[in-house]
């Protein structure tokens, strides 16, 4: 069989978005996903590009436009140790479901059989009044018109719990107010605002168009790919390589509450607040309609 039968006009299959749907195994095979351990950091209130580990590139502006393609529940990471950009290491203690310590977190390291009752839990157990076992919630995000390029972005307690005020919105109060116009968030290109009044990173969302239906094609096809699960899987310092905890060599005497820490992108952090419901208008069954109007009213804010 020749290459012009096996790869062109002889197989009418080679453009189908079947074919293009599988080329993942491919990748796969080759021995690389394409992820390349990828991840947009906000530390220092700079939009700030990682790939495996390195930082690559730090923006100039203080909003980025993206598609936001899946995400994984608001979870809760211990670090033992102040955060070491040059010695990353995998969190001491962690919960998926932020009500107890993951299956994976070995034994000796876990402070607690429920988050509920754990020390770390409490306020003061941090710097400040702030919590040592940290809420957090990691995104995988594309840039506009590069759903190929998959990115990691792990959003600090500040970004995630809050009332929307001034036309400014958290996580979870964008993610409501787009549920209210029955519009997923996956079908919009979602800005990412800094906040620059706070001293710690902190990050605003809000819808600026609808995608174009070949877009959305794209944005869904990536949704449960191998790059978009390990983006919204792996922790920040396993995607920047961590190593295992060495407890041989760890400190004694390390108190979280009199030293700071610095889990990367977050310093200090809220706590979450009950989200108060959006007012919204009546919703009309049309999705491209609700889309429209929830971006008409959101520069109407």
């Amino acid at each position: 069989m020749s290459e012009m039968t096996l790869f062109g006009a002889g197989n009418p299959l080679v453009n189908s978005d079947l074919f293009k749907s599988l080329r993942d195994l491919n990748k796969t095979l080759a021995g690389s996903g394409g992820y390349g351990n990828k991840r947009i950091s906000i530390k220092g209130n700079k939009f700030r590009l990682f790939v495996d580990g390195e930082q690559v590139s730090v923006s100039k502006e203080d909003y980025m436009n993206v598609v936001v393609v899946n995400a994984a529940a608001v979870s809760r990471t211990y670090y033992e140790s102040a955060y070491d950009p040059n010695n990353a290491l995998a969190p001491t203690c962690w919960s998926t479901d932020t009500r107890a310590p993951a299956a994976e977190v070995p034994a000796d390291q876990r402070k607690a059989s429920r988050c509920a009752d754990c020390s770390l839990n409490v306020k003061g157990s941090g710097q400040g009044d702030s919590r040592a076992c940290r809420y957090n919630q990691r995104l995988a995000v594309t840039p506009v018109g590069k759903p190929e390029e998959v990115y990691q972005l792990q959003l600090p307690a500040t970004s995630l719990f809050g009332d929307s005020k001034n036309g400014k919105m958290p996580m979870q109060a964008y993610a409501k107010f787009l549920d209210a116009h029955n519009t997923p968030i996956i079908a919009v290109v979602t800005k990412i605002s800094l906040d620059e009044n706070s001293e710690t990173p902190r990050l605003f969302f809000s819808p600026v168009r609808p995608l174009t239906e070949e877009e959305l094609h794209a944005a869904v096809a990536v949704k449960d790919s191998e790059d978009a699960i390990k983006a919204i899987t792996l922790t920040v310092a396993q995607t920047d390589g961590a190593k295992k905890k060495d407890s041989a060599t760890e400190t004694k005497s390390y108190n979280p509450a009199k030293e700071k820490i610095i889990v990367d992108d977050e310093d200090e952090v809220e706590e979450p607040k009950k989200v108060a419901a959006t007012k919204t208008a009546m919703v009309s069954t049309d999705p491209k309609a609700n889309i429209s109007a929830l971006v008409a009213q959101w520069d109407d804010e």
